[in-house]
């Protein structure tokens, strides 16, 4: 047993020659240090490093293929994972922005009609109050809308209704907070109108359906062309003159027919705008006043009235 542990702690002298591993050790780290040093001060084996740089090269790259393969794959997915989100919030922050373009067109819009508005109020030198429409009929029959002002605004039956362009309509009933709007295309509004170009006088009916106005009562040789202007005439007390109403489009003057049939379109925007202007000052309060025989001031038309005798003719 002695003798067995002799031999393994050991080895025979066979295999026990030249230096020791110390030695060996201390003498390949002062190669290794004195090769630093030159290599350091005087570069000899920068050839040599780049020999076997050269050589190791595939092998290095052979034994990092998976982890590159792997590092490359992870950014691929991780790319297009941060390219889609990206584009989500490029589409999103586009249909906000085209909703933000789309709102201030309509309020660029709506301040330009506001303004034409306010300009015809001074053309008119009348007084007017600027609604908002709220309501619409359904009915293609009763061409209606309801406005947001009404009787605690001094709106009352009867007074016109104007946008930018000409005549809209008349308001026909009043609440104290709202308003109903018979728009001149309704088939029980009547205007009574006046040919821009010669004066010739009609009276423009509403149509009922398709937005179209008719002119009826007109003979057949009446002076009317296509294109025509046709503005009121101030003769009915109710709107005041000179405001556009509508422009003549068909003109059937047939000689076996005793009227003339001429449809007309509405020069105004009947269904098209969002904020409409009353007349609340109503013309016919607006008659200068004439001296009576008792001293009193009356308007003239009071006046004239009072002058009729029986039946409502003059004396």
């Amino acid at each position: 047993m002695n003798r067995s542990r002799v031999l393994l702690a050991e080895p025979p002298p066979f295999f026990n020659r030249g230096p020791s591993a110390t030695a060996r050790l201390l003498f390949f780290s002062l190669l290794s240090l004195a090769a630093m040093i030159a290599d350091y001060r005087f570069s000899y084996l920068m050839s040599v490093r780049q020999v076997v740089s050269t050589v190791i090269y595939p092998v290095e790259r052979v034994v990092m293929s998976p982890v590159t393969a792997y590092q490359y794959a992870a950014n691929y997915f991780s790319s297009q994972d941060q390219l889609i989100q990206e584009n989500a919030d490029l589409k999103k922050r586009l249909a906000e922005q085209s909703a933000q373009a789309q709102r201030g067109q309509t309020i660029t819009a709506e301040y330009e009609h506001l303004r034409a508005l306010v300009g015809i109020q001074d053309r008119l030198k009348t007084k007017g109050l600027v609604v908002e429409v709220v309501h619409a009929g359904r009915n293609p029959f009763n061409r209606k809308i309801v406005v947001n002002r009404g009787s605690n605004d001094e709106v009352k039956p009867g007074l016109p209704v104007i946008d930018s362009a000409g005549v809209v309509g008349q308001v026909t009933a009043v609440t104290p907070f709202s308003a109903e709007v018979t728009l001149l295309t309704d088939k029980d509004q009547a205007i009574p109108v006046t040919l821009v170009r010669n004066g010739l006088r009609a009276v423009v009916f509403g149509a009922g359906q398709g937005g179209l106005l008719s002119i009826p009562f007109l003979p057949t040789n009446a002076d009317i062309q296509k294109g025509d202007q046709l503005v009121t005439s101030g003769i009915d007390g109710t709107y005041p003159p000179g405001l556009a109403v509508a422009t003549v489009k068909d003109i059937d003057q047939a000689a076996a027919l005793a009227f003339s049939r001429i449809s007309a379109l509405p020069i105004a925007g009947v269904e098209n705008h969002r904020y409409l202007m009353v007349l609340t000052t109503h013309p016919s309060t607006d008659y200068p006043k004439v001296q009576s025989s008792d001293g009193d001031q009356k308007p003239a038309k009071e006046s004239g009235t009072s002058r009729r005798g029986r039946g409502g003719r003059p004396r």
